[in-house]
């Protein structure tokens, strides 16, 4: 007789056991219900007959007590809609009173919940309205798809839209004549692209110009009007102190020291956070929906298929890999101009979770959500220019694209698979980090060493890509002086990547904030503000020769049978997508304009400085201007055997501490600007009051 006990060495599968005790309630309380014994095949019927053969049953005692229970099981399930509704009729009232009491208090403080209150409460009027009263606005306006109307309805449109862009060329730059070179820009890249296209008479000029305008009019209301700029910047804002969140876990897992002043314990975290975050808003189905609404507001205007633009909209938020995740089924039978949207989205963006990292390192958070906003629409538009469509796509409409929620089963399991993801990001952030930081060195030392040869010297990577790109940077609208170390930026990420880019953005901008010396030698040691708002969108993409490797790798895990086309036009792909972020570039410069309010120099100067600051640097940088354009004017007509000094002195009384005191014993052949570059912060910290032409 065979032992049905498991050995000693034989395993048992807890899972088993806990989805054979699961199925043994629910058949005992189905065939309860059934009036069936338990463990018995036979039907009512039998079960009375056998019972009556053999005696009383004993089993109705327990019987009856379940019953009540077996009624209210009953009765939950044929009235479950309705306690579903109850439920959600007193949280909305819950919530309603919640807001109320919110607004009552202090309406200032409570306005971003009832804000977002109201969007959600816009989409909802949206989609019950669309479900009652959509066939029937559908059969109105089926009369107005005539040819003729809608050929002449396209070309108003279009006659529209570009004596709007020439009446806002002409009086937005008259004002600020650098936006020109911007538009310029634009002009010349896509031009560029055009002449590289693969198929030049198959274009989808409707396709590019759509994408073109979706950008401009995103750029707009992002950067332009006041209420876009209020809250992409309180977006950004919330996204900080979001993800300040996370000094919380990593300074128990690392300690406090190690996390302030360590790279890696600081920045690499928050990676780990997002993508956590990231991993639950996809399990909740929030992301999806997102990325359905942008996809079917491009799709609709741009006239692409449905798998290309899922794609692209879904690396708004998540990596070249990722992203092609959602149109994994379907990528075996697209075409090799829909493969060339996928991978021109992939490297034209940056994923969400790198998002954190790069607002961490002190990049403008603004900035950096409406370049991933912008280059979505772009890199559909440019990469139909590239490699328009010449074959018969199967996904000319939404029907048969579905998104999936992830294989989680709950939300715990969501986070835990979201953070557990990031470890491989991580892991091959930091790899890449030290391997081209590395080489870097490496790179520079040799080039040193070559240099030195024929007595160049600081001959470095930096140095040569700051001047084969600096054309390429002043076609974005960066102003000449900056050109240099904005071409330094583009060529680390062109050549490296993009994070280490953004870490050497952060860098110039730390010493901008700290009140630095412009110019330290031949080195500019910041750039303008203007500068570092291009730089931000010009940098924010994946597009540079270390991710060929990462996009074919994905790609062809996904589809091994399209191998060969995906190497056929991932080079294509990549120069495209970093067009696509010079475009972006050129579309900030056209519409930047500066923010803030203005420094008031008279009282920061009166004032007591114990640190230096940009807005100090500034000042005195305007005080020393008017200080030289005053001493012209009181050179005039005078004897200059009276010197520099002789004319500051009849100008004014001077503190024995200030300023204009120190530098009134130049000599008249020495440079005003070199006398006054080294001590001007020191000099003003010391100055009694301020003269009377700065208060000219």
């Amino acid at each position: 007789m065979e032992d049905d006990t498991p050995r000693g060495g034989e395993s048992i599968s807890l899972a088993s056991v806990a989805n054979g005790l699961d199925n043994r309630g629910a058949e005992l309380l189905e065939s309860l219900e059934e009036g069936r014994d338990p463990g018995s095949n036979l039907s009512p019927s039998e079960v009375g007959d056998s019972w009556s053969k053999a005696g009383p049953e004993p089993s109705s005692g327990w019987r009856r007590r379940l019953q009540p229970a077996l009624r209210v099981r009953h009765f939950c399930r044929e009235h479950a809609q309705l306690f579903r509704w109850i439920c959600m009729g007193l949280l909305c009232t819950a919530y309603t009173a919640f807001l109320l009491a919110a607004c009552i208090l202090n309406f200032q403080r409570a306005l971003a919940l009832f804000v977002l209150t109201c969007v959600v409460l816009i989409f909802l009027a949206y989609s019950l309205l669309k479900r009652l009263l959509g066939p029937k606005l559908l059969r109105c306006v089926k009369p107005l798809g005539h040819p003729c109307l809608k050929l002449w309805f396209k070309r108003g449109l279009a006659l529209a839209a570009f004596l709007g862009l020439v009446l806002w060329l002409a009086l937005d730059t008259s004002r600020r004549p650098e936006q020109l070179v911007s538009f310029g820009g634009i002009c010349v890249f896509v031009g560029l692209l055009f002449a590289f296209s693969k198929h030049h008479r198959a274009v989808s000029w409707r396709a590019v110009f759509w994408g073109l305008g979706l950008q401009f009019v995103l750029g707009l209301i992002v950067i332009r009007t006041e209420p876009g700029f209020i809250a992409f910047q309180w977006l950004g804002d919330q996204i900080q102190i979001f993800l300040s969140y996370t000094e919380s876990g990593s300074s128990f897992v690392f300690g406090e020291a190690l996390v302030k002043d360590v790279f890696a314990f600081q920045v690499l975290p928050i990676i780990v956070f997002f993508s956590c975050a990231m991993s639950v808003l996809y399990y909740v189905g929030l992301m999806q929906w997102v990325i359905m609404k942008i996809s079917w507001l491009m799709q609709i205007t741009m006239g692409t298929t449905a798998t290309e633009t899922l794609s692209v909209a879904g690396n708004i938020f998540v990596s070249q890999t990722e992203a092609p995740l959602l149109i994994r089924p379907y990528l075996a039978d697209m075409t090799l101009s829909e493969i060339h949207v996928v991978m021109t989205g992939g490297y034209a963006t940056i994923a969400g979770s790198l998002l954190g990292a790069y607002i961490s390192f002190g990049i403008d958070a603004a900035s950096l959500i409406a370049a991933s906003v912008m280059a979505a629409p772009c890199a559909l538009a440019l990469s139909k220019l590239v490699y328009p469509e010449v074959e018969e796509s199967k996904f000319k409409s939404e029907e048969g694209v579905k998104l999936t929620y992830g294989d989680a089963q709950n939300l715990l399991e969501a986070a835990s698979s979201g953070a557990a993801l990031s470890v491989k990001v991580v892991t091959n952030i930091a790899a890449n980090l030290i391997a081209f930081l590395a080489v870097l060195d490496f790179i520079n030392a040799a080039l040193s060493w070559l240099g030195n040869m024929v007595n160049i010297q600081g001959l470095s990577f930096q140095l040569i890509c700051s001047y084969i790109l600096r054309p390429v940077a002043f076609l974005m609208g960066v102003a000449w002086e900056d050109c240099s170390v904005v071409a330094e930026l583009l060529g680390m990420k062109l050549f490296l990547n993009e994070f280490v880019a953004y870490q050497g953005l952060s860098e110039y901008k730390q010493r901008r904030l700290a009140g630095t010396e412009e110019w330290v030698g031949s080195k500019k040691q910041w750039i303008s503000v203007r500068a570092e708002i291009l730089t931000t969108f010009a940098l924010c993409g994946f597009a540079n020769f270390s991710s060929i490797g990462i996009m074919l790798g994905g790609l062809t895990s996904m589809a091994p049978q399209r191998k060969s086309d995906f190497s056929q036009i991932v080079l294509r792909a990549l120069c495209t997508g970093a067009c696509v972020s010079l475009v972006n570039a050129c579309v900030a410069g056209i519409l930047y304009m500066p923010r803030g309010p203005a420094v008031d120099c008279v009282s920061l100067l009166n004032t007591t400085l114990n640190s230096s600051s940009f807005e100090v640097y500034q000042c005195c940088h305007q005080a020393f201007q008017r200080w030289r354009r005053c001493i012209g004017r009181s050179l005039l007509g005078r004897s200059p055997q009276r010197g520099v000094g002789s004319a500051i002195l009849w100008m004014t009384p001077l503190p024995p501490g200030s300023l204009v005191a120190k530098l009134h014993r130049a000599e008249p052949q020495e440079d005003l600007g070199k006398a006054a570059s080294g001590n001007l912060l020191l000099l003003w910290e010391k100055a009694e009051r301020v003269p009377w032409w700065l208060r000219q």
